[in-house]
């Protein structure tokens, strides 16, 4: 790669083609993808028990807040929500008056989402449907949605393109994709937690910090996700300029960012270390997307 190579989304996303190609084969994200499908119904039950109805501490306090700031979501509109898992957004934005298609590839996620109902908005429509299989998007409905949501999704599932692309025509031609992800800056593919303690001048000072050896090229690896959880599963790193150069290449453009962190109250109810403590640096990114 040419430092000198003029920037815009088809040079961009022919550079990310590129960088991809050491894994990234049709076969490549056809096993990992069965495979993440797999694991996912295997440990659906785990996720429903720890989201409960309305999400765990991650969910309430850093992914909500920052995806309903971004959405501005207006009463009567029409959403789809990919990756719904046990539909705990699609709840929350039923509540709100929106009319939600959720969709997700695990067919145990659909069942318990379903079983949880809706008990303060619109019923919602829950189906089976893969986010890498973009003719199976797009028989969602062709310009039918306000608003498509993707939350702590894009990190679980080995190819985006197919899904921004489809997104890109599900929309209306004012519509918004809001999506929220592990943030690929900090909080990707293992970073290492760092706490010190520092006595000075009498006073005991903590600092909490992460490190990262590698951002540019990562390849899939498993990992532990939450505490408790039964099995590992893949997580999929995409530096910034490749996570939203596919979204620029479907024919996005970028016009909202949230890098949200828990409070220092947060932080002096937590003994553990977890990204509870952690009151300055970002694990989630939010975003919004618009039609260019």
């Amino acid at each position: 790669m040419h430092h000198s190579q003029r920037f815009d989304a088809g040079s961009l996303h022919s550079r990310i083609s590129v960088k991809l190609a050491d894994w990234e084969t049709d076969l490549d994200i056809k096993r990992l993808n069965d495979e993440g499908r797999e694991l996912w119904n295997r440990k659906a039950r785990f996720w429903d028990e720890l989201h409960g109805d309305e999400g765990n501490e991650f969910h309430r306090r850093l992914i909500e807040p920052s995806v309903l700031q971004l959405l501005d979501l207006q009463a009567g509109e029409s959403v789809l929500d990919i990756g719904c898992g046990n539909g705990v957004l699609a709840r929350r934005l039923a509540a709100l008056g929106a009319s939600v298609t959720a969709v997700d590839f695990s067919e145990e996620f659909i069942e318990l989402a379903r079983h949880r109902g809706n008990a303060k908005g619109k019923a919602i429509e829950y189906l089976v449907c893969d986010a890498t299989d973009e003719a199976a998007l797009l028989e969602l409905g062709m310009g039918r949605f306000d608003v498509v949501t993707c939350c702590m999704t894009l990190m679980d599932i080995p190819t985006t393109e197919p899904l921004f692309r489809a997104a890109s025509r599900l929309l209306r031609k004012t519509g918004r994709f809001v999506f929220s992800t592990m943030h690929p800056a900090f909080n990707s593919n293992n970073p290492i937690f760092i706490h010190e303690k520092e006595d000075r001048d009498g006073r005991v000072l903590e600092y909490f910090s992460v490190k990262i050896r590698a951002y540019l090229d990562l390849p899939p690896v498993k990992g532990a996700g939450a505490p408790g959880e039964p099995t590992p599963h893949y997580y999929y790193h995409r530096p910034l300029a490749q996570l939203l150069g596919t979204a620029f290449a479907a024919g996005f453009m970028l016009d909202g960012l949230l890098e949200p962190a828990f409070s220092p109250e947060d932080a002096a109810r937590t003994e553990r270390l977890s990204w509870t403590r952690y009151t300055q640096i970002s694990p989630i990114l939010s975003g919004r997307l618009r039609l260019a």
